[in-house]
């Protein structure tokens, strides 16, 4: 791995294209280094864990209103939309707003965390419907994917984009368009141009998932999918973009993140040098910000020890900087603590998953945030006696260097009415790599098989798994069926409607 120093240039300083971050990410999506083992059979795992969390979503508001708007714009020879069947296909772009909401609206899939947030797995949609419509096959989807966790990830590790309120799709386009690239084969100057727009298009504000978080948390991701085709589709066409895009006068870096005077470092691999980013992310066991994983285990953990719940006098969770900031009391958010609140901003309370997680012993992607549960008074009752706490200790493991040492959890005091203290902490999740239980290739078709049930057929389960663990080896027309289609009378918007424009 080398590290690529980025900082803002006076125009009056030329910084050639070949020294600039966007070129350097274009490198390694134009080089072809191999592709090991682990790495491919993690992108298989992906793919199955994305697919899961879509199909348990595929009926819910924000995800049908998607669909309908995919369904207006039908295509020969396009891509699928997930629930959907496979002999109807639809213009990538809009199926890939309609699979990326579906993917991103339970907030249940795949995450890496470090200077900034992410979801790399937000990638997959995007890149798998331009495969599909680009008839492209098994290796070509693989070799797309890797590039895009691996570009994904090492901006993640560099530019924190939170600290200047700017959501992370910022770092989602770009690495979306990059995987593009290497699909299509393209060229290392059409890859850098098509990086620069996507980065360009896609700062938008972190108010998407401040206050009273709507549906649009769900659709951001799809909304950066969008904006990275079409960006790879214009510069296939011979136009360009604002460059240098990081580096420049007034660029990104310039206004919207450290000023003129910030610097980064970005770390990348070597051109040749095998991209293995994807097995430094962790997927989810609780659909919840993943900043609760661990926190949910340690209230399943901690509650045999609390006979009645009237007796707690307080909770303390002490945590890191952005666990206190984005989903604790630190944000300052009044609708965190609020009964009435929006699954999207539950998922974001810390302190109304802790609540339950200690009083159910688990946690379920509807159950858990179904009105009736956030509602029930002896819950809300505890729920309003939890507090977080920013801890160094916990802020600096956080942002530890070292994969294997990274930590994101608490520790959690419980001071109860007699004044005993019940304390215990967890740093990673069971289903961390590196906790407890850590998730393998059974534990990704379990969850399949929990979130799909009594919504597909076993046949089709049963066709998709093969698919997918197929990949490298499917032809392009193998690649158009990887998709995983719900029995049409079960799928609410399943055809075009006029509500809207389209």
């Amino acid at each position: 791995m080398r590290k690529h120093l980025v900082r803002v240039y006076p125009s009056k300083e030329k910084l050639e294209k070949t020294n600039q971050l966007a070129w350097k990410m274009a490198e390694i999506a134009t080089d072809k280094a191999p592709i090991g083992s682990e790495v491919t059979e993690m992108i298989i795992n992906r793919i199955i864990d994305n697919a899961s969390v879509a199909i348990a979503a595929a009926n819910r508001r924000p995800v049908a209103s998607a669909r309908a708007m995919a369904l207006a714009h039908p295509r020969t020879g396009g891509a699928t939309v997930f629930g959907m069947p496979n002999n109807q296909k639809f213009s990538a772009e809009w199926a890939t707003w309609a699979n990326g909401t579906a993917v991103r609206e339970l907030d249940f899939h795949d995450t890496f965390l470090a200077a900034d947030y992410s979801h790399p797995g937000d990638s997959i949609p995007p890149i798998l419907a331009v495969a599909q419509q680009t008839e492209k096959t098994g290796k070509d989807l693989l070799q797309g994917l890797v590039t895009a966790y691996e570009i994904h990830v090492n901006l993640v590790k560099a530019i924190c984009l939170h600290k200047h309120k700017k959501d992370h799709i910022a770092h989602l386009c770009p690495a979306s368009a990059a995987g593009i690239g290497t699909l299509l084969g393209l060229n290392t100057d059409i890859v850098y141009q098509a990086i620069q727009q996507a980065v360009h298009v896609s700062f938008t504000t972190r108010q998407s998932r401040k206050g009273e978080i709507s549906s649009w948390k769900a659709y951001a991701p799809a909304h950066s999918s969008k904006l990275a085709i079409e960006a790879v589709d214009r510069v296939m066409r011979g136009e360009g973009a604002p460059s240098p895009i990081y580096e420049g006068e007034d660029s990104v870096i310039a206004y919207m993140l450290d000023g003129k005077d910030g610097k980064y470092e970005v770390p990348l691999p070597e051109v040749g040098e095998a991209k293995r980013a994807i097995l430094e992310t962790y997927t989810k066991e609780h659909s919840a910000e993943y900043q609760s994983q661990a926190l949910i285990d340690l209230a399943c953990r901690m509650r045999t020890q609390i006979m009645n719940w009237d007796d707690v006098k307080e909770i303390v969770i002490h945590t890191s900087h952005h666990t206190h900031y984005v989903i604790g009391t630190g944000a300052g958010d009044p609708q965190k603590m609020d009964p009435q609140a929006s699954r999207e901003t539950l998922d974001h309370s810390i302190m109304y998953i802790f609540a339950v997680a200690l009083q159910d012993g688990n946690w379920h992607h509807v159950k858990s945030y179904a009105p009736e549960r956030a509602q029930r008074a002896d819950t809300v009752k505890l729920w309003h006696k939890i507090r977080t706490v920013e801890d160094p200790k916990w802020t600096e493991a956080y942002h530890n260097q070292d994969p294997n040492k990274k930590r994101f959890g608490g520790r959690v005091e419980i001071i109860m009415s007699n004044g005993k203290t019940i304390a215990d902490e967890l740093g990673v999740a069971n289903a961390h790599p590196a906790g407890a239980k850590p998730f393998a290739r059974p534990d990704y078709i379990r969850k399949f098989d929990t979130l799909t049930e009594g919504i597909i057929t076993k046949e089709e389960r049963n066709r998709f798994i093969t698919l997918c663990e197929n990949l490298p080896e499917l032809s392009a027309a193998q690649i158009q069926e990887l998709n995983v289609q719900i029995p049409i009378d079960q799928l609410i918007n399943n055809k075009r409607d006029n509500k809207g424009i389209f």
